[in-house]
């Protein structure tokens, strides 16, 4: 099936799911029940149409991701505070003072810039000195690019595994694994049980491991041909260069998403496969809990719908109603037309005429229709035939193509 648009996020003992302009947290509180909020979130790109031009669109959405990212782990954290109310640090008394109600918004912005500065200090500018170690080794910037690029490809993976094996963030990973589950079973055209769920895959070509895996990679193609024998060069270059190869990471993304091409798949292998570690078999209860996530804003019946009939036209369009004339008198029946030999004018008499449909034509068996062919067919006989053809329609055109046919007919007997 095409995408469904739907993504996702684990979060602290639940799921996030965003469609369009709305998304959804579930969360398992404390007392096990689950607890569900709707927001909206207008995306910048609603307002300004420049930024839904590709790779403009990537950094916006990456953005985007992470300050609902942020506002949802906030939330589903919250739901686990100490009882007791912890005294307010001095910081926090500042901003309150200094911002007022806008203090929340602010505190989360600052949390979101120095996130992005950590990751690029770490997955960018410390794998450029420390290819420069090899420099003493070789002077071409090209290898030493790629030396900086698996540096980069490890320090990620490194610190996916680091944190993989702390017991908060292992939690974490099985309702990740929930989140896809469930969208695979969406987009399979299965019915959104436990059950079902259960049974597919915790892997999905749009997930976040993907796109971070993509910016690394992707990153190595950019700086082996960016040519800058200045160290410092080189480090404005790769800072300036984050939101482009975001950009291009998420068209990457997107693309996979509706393509079962094999070089896209190709591509995508690497992402799927560092995915078995951001991602845990979860248990039924976390599965429902993202089942009802993703309940709250997609209608995933209507969705399954209309794919199931978007198929059946292209099915239908497929066709072609001229090569394909033997047509079958029911499901149950292997009857087909022995031989209908339409000259080239008929054939283009036929095409011409744009408002009538394909015609199913009722006809009898092979042994049938070879004894008929003996018989004369009387004027009668044939106007019989033909009314039976059109079922009732009237077109001119049509009916001169079909009188030519027993025309045809009758001298081929004679």
């Amino acid at each position: 099936m095409k995408s469904s648009g739907i993504g996702g996020q684990a979060v602290l003992e639940g799921v996030m799911m965003k469609n369009k302009d709305k998304y959804a947290v579930a969360v398992r509180r404390p007392d096990h029940k689950i607890e569900v909020k709707i927001e909206e979130y207008h995306s910048v790109g609603e307002k300004h149409p420049i930024a839904r031009f590709p790779i403009i669109r990537g950094v916006i959405a990456f953005i985007e991701s992470m300050v609902i990212g942020t506002k949802t782990l906030t939330y589903s954290a919250s739901f686990y505070e100490e009882e007791e109310e912890e005294k307010e640090s001095k910081l926090e008394k500042t901003m309150g003072k200094l911002f007022k109600e806008k203090a929340e918004a602010v505190v989360m912005a600052l949390t979101i810039i120095a996130s992005i500065a950590i990751a690029i200090g770490i997955f960018m500018i410390l794998p450029l000195f420390a290819a420069e170690f090899f420099s003493g080794l070789t002077d071409n910037i090209k290898i030493l690019a790629l030396v900086e690029g698996l540096i980069r490809i490890t320090l990620f993976i490194a610190y996916v595994l680091m944190i993989s094996q702390m017991q908060d963030i292992k939690r974490v990973f099985m309702y990740h694994g929930a989140e896809h589950k469930t969208i695979n079973c969406v987009e399979n055209g299965k019915e959104l049980t436990i059950e079902n769920v259960r049974e597919c895959s915790r892997q999905h070509k749009r997930c976040g491991t993907s796109f971070m895996f993509l910016v690394m990679f992707i990153s190595v193609v950019f700086f082996i041909f960016l040519r800058f024998d200045n160290l410092w060069m080189r480090m404005v270059s790769r800072i300036l260069l984050v939101p482009v190869i975001a950009g291009v990471s998420y068209e990457f993304i997107r693309l996979a998403g509706n393509s079962d091409s094999f070089l896209v798949n190709f591509f995508s292998k690497p992402g799927l496969w560092l995915q078995n570690l951001t991602t845990r078999e979860p248990d039924d209860a976390m599965i429902e809990v993202a089942i009802q996530s993703v309940e709250a804003v997609f209608d995933w019946r209507a969705y399954q719908e209309g794919e199931r009939q978007r198929s059946g036209k292209m099915k239908l369009l497929s066709k072609n109603p001229i090569e394909e004339a033997s047509v079958t008198k029911s499901n149950d029946e292997e009857d087909t037309l022995d031989g209908l030999f339409l000259n080239q004018e008929t054939k283009e008499t036929l095409q011409k005429s744009k408002q009538t449909k394909s015609k199913v034509v009722d006809l009898k068996s092979a042994r049938e229709a070879r004894r008929a062919r003996e018989l004369e067919t009387s004027s009668l006989e044939r106007d019989l035939q033909r009314d039976s053809l059109l079922d009732g329609e009237e077109d001119d055109e049509i009916l001169r193509a079909l009188d030519k046919f027993f025309i045809y007919e009758e001298n081929k007997r004679e």
